[in-house]
């Protein structure tokens, strides 16, 4: 059994499975409302942003202002920022009690997975990242589609240079590839009258035209301490238990973003296993989307909650779902401190507060 899934129909509260995001999820103030009011996120995003360095100062920057000097869908801030959220909201349930049995990643989510499950450290995969995205801007333009068609449908308009990046769910996949090739599977795709829309990448990650940058950070993989994990990880790359073998190799975390995303299999899997609370810990809500459709969650035998909200909104929708979220835990049977819930709550009714982002230049 994969962590500490439960039978249907017990009273034991069902244990939390993370299921953290990746590139594509961001978007512009997400999860700015929790910073400096919740206390556990806000150490755990300011000692990341410390890491990072001057980098950090710059990243933290970006993600306090209503108008960035580099914006959000850059790789060199889209996933520095989803790596710092959801490991600072993972640290976040952690401070409350909330221990996730399982966690599953999707994409970059995986990075996130193997820091809080202690594969590595926070400090070296503070490094890595800024290392990894670098390489990943001198890869080609591109980017990713979501498309509503299974497999069998899309395979005759791919191409060796553009195609399937994830698998999400039945009938829900990503393609990718760089430009122009992936606008001419778009123009072919939507001939075909095959529902397809951009995803908020600006590479063809995992295709074959983001390999050769994974490929070049296999060195610096190689140079850190890998671990075993202390939390059970369900592989989105290679679906499955995450393996003491696997865990260690270097080669593995340097081609994630450069293989097929096969997170639909990997909640198959885990959800096989016995019930569970999935619980989006980061922006976007996608992952959530996708496992509420999934038969265990339509079954009620699993449920999913969202820790963020999916779009841009003003500072308070954080602490509104994060509220919304600890209501949740606490019918599931979880016991939250009533501090967790204090720090969150305004004192001014939520339309009142107004939806102005901490500016820019703030020294960190």
């Amino acid at each position: 059994m994969i962590g500490r899934g439960v039978p249907a129909g017990t009273s034991t509260p069902r244990p939390v499975a993370l299921l953290l995001p990746g590139q594509g999820a961001q978007h512009q103030g997400m999860g700015v409302g929790l910073y400096e009011r919740e206390p556990a996120f806000t150490d755990a995003i300011d000692e990341f942003f410390v890491l990072l360095g001057r980098e950090g100062a710059a990243i933290r920057a970006d993600w306090l202002c209503e108008n960035p000097r580099i914006p959000v869908d850059e790789a060199i801030r889209a996933q520095p920022l989803l790596f710092g959220i959801g490991y600072a909201i993972g640290r976040m349930l952690q401070s409350w009690g909330v221990e996730p049995s399982v966690l599953i990643g999707h994409s970059a989510g995986e990075y996130v997975a193997a820091t809080l499950a202690g594969v590595a450290s926070l400090e070296d995969a503070a490094a890595l990242l800024l290392s990894r995205v670098e390489l990943f801007q001198r890869a080609p333009l591109g980017g990713m589609l979501a498309v509503v068609a299974d497999e069998e449908r899309v395979a005759p308009f791919l191409t060796d240079e553009v195609v399937i990046g994830a698998v999400n769910g039945p009938g829900q996949l990503l393609v990718a590839g760089p430009e122009p090739q992936l606008s001419e599977v778009r123009a072919a795709l939507e001939r075909a009258e095959i529902t397809c829309m951009p995803a908020k990448a600006l590479r063809g990650f995992h295709s074959p035209s983001i390999l050769e940058a994974c490929a070049a950070s296999i060195p610096a993989f190689a140079g850190i301490r890998l671990n075993a994990p202390a939390i059970p990880i369900v592989s989105a790359s290679r679906p499955g238990p995450l393996d003491k073998a696997t865990a260690r190799d270097p080669e593995y975390w340097a081609m994630v973003p450069g293989v097929p995303v096969l997170f639909g299999p990997a909640l198959d899997l885990l959800l096989s296993q016995g019930s569970y609370l999935l619980v989006e810990t980061g922006p976007g809500q996608g992952l959530s989307v996708l496992a509420r459709r999934h038969p265990e969650v339509l079954a009620r035998r699993s449920a999913v909650v969202s820790m963020l909200g999916h779009r841009p909104a003003p500072p308070h929708a954080d602490r509104t779902a994060v509220l919304r979220a600890i209501d949740r835990l606490t019918t599931e049977g979880y016991r939250i401190p009533p501090a967790a819930r204090d720090c969150l709550v305004d004192e001014q009714p939520a339309a009142a507060v107004p939806a102005v982002l901490i500016p820019a230049g703030i020294a960190l």
